[in-house]
């Protein structure tokens, strides 16, 4: 009976040779004392993020002020990657957040607490229209004392501005009273712009009713609510006369500045009762 004797072959040595390496190999790994591969053992660039498993690193593994802006590679961190309320004012530095680094509509009423918005925390030019959603901030957002002077632009809290060049004001006027036989009275009113003009009219028209209109005062428009004037001219349109002393400009007389109009009725001293000049009135910035 013949004895089984194996043959030494090429696969046989290389399987051999794997096995030693591997065995090796981990005896290697289990050699190493605790704690003896750190941060000078690395390689730069050694540790990628495809050699570290997912969620692997967490908050409690990152020291303090160990992740900087620096550190962070373009798109780094999503809003998906933030878990709400992680970013609170005490983790945002001064003049951190300005309004290039706001997206528009970002800032949305539910994501501001009431009394949130105070004068300390808005800084010049820091949050712009643009970057907030239509009603974002209500009153009831602000702080006391949040809206002050030094924050609002010239023209919010001089709402009164001259008016342009080309723009016309219109309004009403009435002015009268009554009288007796024999007696002269007068009646004293005024006409007030709504915005001043950069200097007085040029020249002011008394028109009498009816006409005759001019080229610097052509007519009331439609439906006689409309008056016109052409530029640096006030237009006092006449449309009730009653007992007044003459027509028109003889019955009513004016002094006009930038500001408005003051007007002066004359009763008849012949008629006893009730005298009127009542109408409407335009005036356009030259």
């Amino acid at each position: 009976m013949k004895r089984f004797r194996p043959r030494l072959t090429y696969a046989n040595v290389i399987a051999s040779l794997a096995l030693f390496v591997a065995l090796g190999g981990s005896a290697v790994a289990a050699g190493l004392a605790k704690n003896s591969v750190g941060p000078n053992q690395l390689k730069k660039g050694a540790v990628t993020g495809k050699a570290i498993r997912k969620q692997a690193v967490t908050a409690g593994k990152i020291a303090p002020k160990a992740v900087v802006a620096g550190k962070l590679g373009a798109n780094a961190v999503l809003p998906g990657n933030l878990g709400a309320g992680i970013i609170s004012t005490d983790k945002i530095s001064a003049s951190a957040v300005t309004a290039e680094k706001i997206k528009n509509n970002v800032v949305t009423t539910n994501k501001i607490t009431n009394a949130a918005v105070n004068s300390q925390k808005i800084a010049a030019g820091g949050v712009g229209t643009s970057n907030l959603a239509e009603k974002a901030v209500t009153t009831a957002k602000l702080n006391d004392g949040a809206v002050t002077a030094a924050k609002l632009a010239p023209e919010v809290l001089n709402n009164v501005q001259t008016l342009k060049s080309g723009q016309t004001l219109r309004g009403v006027f009435s002015l009268g009273g009554t009288k007796a036989v024999t007696t002269k009275a007068s009646a004293f009113g005024a006409i007030s712009f709504q915005q001043p003009l950069v200097a007085s009219p040029v020249l002011t028209v008394i028109v009498p009713k009816g006409g005759p209109f001019t080229t610097q005062c052509p007519g009331l428009g439609g439906g006689g609510t409309t008056p016109e004037a052409t530029g640096g001219v006030a237009c006092v349109y006449l449309t009730a006369e009653t007992n007044l002393e003459g027509v028109g400009p003889a019955a009513v007389t004016q002094e006009t500045s930038r500001l408005g109009v003051n007007l002066t009725a004359i009763g008849k001293e012949a008629d006893a009762g009730n005298f009127v000049a009542s109408g409407v009135w335009a005036v356009t910035a030259p």
